[in-house]
């Protein structure tokens, strides 16, 4: 038996990364798709099944709504940090600091999470910035009437490349009106060298963890620092592009399709130039939907599933208790 050192192994996958052909247009191996044409639905799948990411080009989304929200949240950001910590601590949402959730996951970050819903206070939100609350709401709503917009034909054209019918079994959870959605902005200021140095190299903004939702929609400026892992856990950066949306696979889509899509593990490291806003919109079921592999891509029925069913209120509140990077569908799956 031949052992290879661990320099070799590395060489070699580097080898094969580099002379991997994708079958999609690509910038540095990120599946790159232009959903307003229809046959895209297959490169969609494909996407799916490969990577649990990819880019969306030609999207449709106005340049006006990034753009109104975004410079809403350059001024939320650029705010003394004396204001913004008026706001927090997340209950469960507002501003956050660093910590990232309960239980002791910290970054070199700043965020606002919000609810989707029309329940969300902005009035007290933008008084204790000196900010209008109309301005606010209005770049928020429109900004994310477009992200589940997006997200619902993405959706749909997925269940028709899988040929699943009717083709909104994915979709209506998110068009439900007791949709359990969350958009999120970060901040990821620029990190001084020696702070890195300090630290340890590639100090992390946000760490590694997959989203437990259906879909999420990211959009950043052009600022590098998101990474995925992929299947053999290399991690890749991906390119920054501010004129497109990239697109996760969450944990709940990859139960329905009973592992043939892949939650995707991504991170963010910190930049030590340039400070780093991306734009977040997490597309989540009803808490009382029930989360289970569909019957339609079953052969066996049951007996083929990998996953038990479980509700999304179940699932959240297990994540919630979780660290980031760990595989909260473990605790889900079927013994074999």
């Amino acid at each position: 038996m031949v052992v290879l050192s661990r320099q070799v192994v590395n060489e070699q996958l580097s080898s094969i990364i580099k002379n991997y052909k994708s079958p999609f247009p690509c910038n540095n191996y990120i599946p790159q798709i232009d959903i307003s044409k229809p046959e895209s639905k297959n490169q969609l799948v494909k996407a799916c099944e490969e990577f649990g990411f990819f880019k969306v080009v030609d999207h449709g989304v106005p340049m006006e709504f990034i753009t109104k929200l975004e410079l809403e949240a350059i001024k939320f950001f650029s705010s003394p940090m004396s204001q913004k910590e008026k706001i927090g601590p997340l209950d469960p949402f507002g501003y956050g600091n660093k910590k990232i959730g309960p239980n002791g996951d910290v970054g070199w970050v700043e965020y606002i999470l919000l609810s989707t819903n029309s329940d969300f206070n902005y009035q007290k939100f933008a008084s204790i910035l000196g900010l209008n609350p109309k301005d606010i709401r209005d770049a928020v709503n429109d900004y994310v009437l477009a992200m589940k917009k997006m997200a619902c034909e993405i959706l749909e054209m997925l269940a028709e490349g899988l040929k699943i019918h009717p083709k909104n079994v994915f979709s209506k959870l998110l068009m439900d009106e007791k949709s359990d959605s969350l958009f999120r902005l970060n901040h990821y200021p620029p990190c001084p060298d020696e702070f890195q140095e300090y630290n340890g190299r590639n100090l992390i903004g946000f760490g590694e963890h997959t989203d437990p939702q259906i879909i999420s929609l990211l959009r950043s400026n052009n600022t590098c620092g998101l990474q995925i892992s992929l299947v053999d856990g290399h991690w890749i950066s991906v390119p920054p592009d501010q004129n497109s949306f990239f697109i996760n696979v969450g944990d709940s889509l990859q139960v329905m399709t009973n592992g043939r899509f892949k939650s995707v593990k991504h991170r963010v490291l910190a930049n030590s130039v340039k400070s780093r806003l991306s734009m977040i919109y997490f597309g989540g079921p009803p808490l009382s939907e029930k989360i289970a592999p569909l019957a339609s891509l079953l052969i066996k029925g049951d007996e083929d599933s990998l996953y038990k069913e479980f509700t999304w209120f179940e699932y959240k509140s297990s994540a919630y208790k979780s660290r980031l990077a760990d595989n909260r569908l473990v605790l889900f799956e079927k013994l074999k």
